[in-house]
């Protein structure tokens, strides 16, 4: 019997890629007078307008953006972009970022599935790095490398540079 393969690439969910996507659109037009409306946050990143306001109700529940209802409503930041990290954007949609909920490996050695606790403690340690690399990106880093001002994330990563710039 033959294991199915798993993907090489770890996966951020739609909806996390949504969330990242609004949140960018905010910080890129930070300047701009007033709250965005939700209309326009979706013609700008082309997300469906429901899914997206399910999104941003999610995000306000996060704490990452306010809104104010009626003419002239919208949507802002709830703080500036540096201060906001692109893994509190996932979380928020997403619950905490891991690579599975598979359990907590037993200690030293003491597994009682076939060596399932080594795998475990792989999986964990993957997820806590991931959740790092994350950790290291502000809304405000990734509208810099759209602006072209600052270097993309894959050379920073790469470079074995922590992507965060104060």
């Amino acid at each position: 019997m033959r294991c199915a393969a798993y993907d090489e690439d770890v996966r951020v969910s739609s909806k996390g890629d949504y969330a990242c996507r609004a949140l960018l659109s905010l910080a890129l037009h930070d300047t701009a007078p007033g709250p965005t409306s939700v209309r326009d946050i979706a013609e700008r990143t082309a997300i469906p307008q429901p899914y997206l306001e399910q999104i941003l109700l999610a995000l306000k529940g996060a704490g990452l953006v306010r809104s104010k209802r009626g003419v002239g409503g919208g949507y802002v930041l709830a703080r500036p972009p540096a201060e906001i990290r692109i893994s509190e954007i996932l979380s928020a949609v997403d619950g905490p970022i891991s690579l599975g909920d598979f359990g907590e490996p037993h200690q030293d050695g003491a597994c009682d599935h076939e060596g399932q606790c080594v795998l475990l403690a792989i999986w964990k340690n993957a997820g806590e790095h991931m959740r790092r690399i994350l950790d290291g990106f502000t809304l405000q880093s990734v509208a810099d490398a759209a602006r072209g001002t600052s270097p993309w994330p894959e050379a920073l990563v790469d470079a074995g540079r922590e992507p965060l710039r104060t």
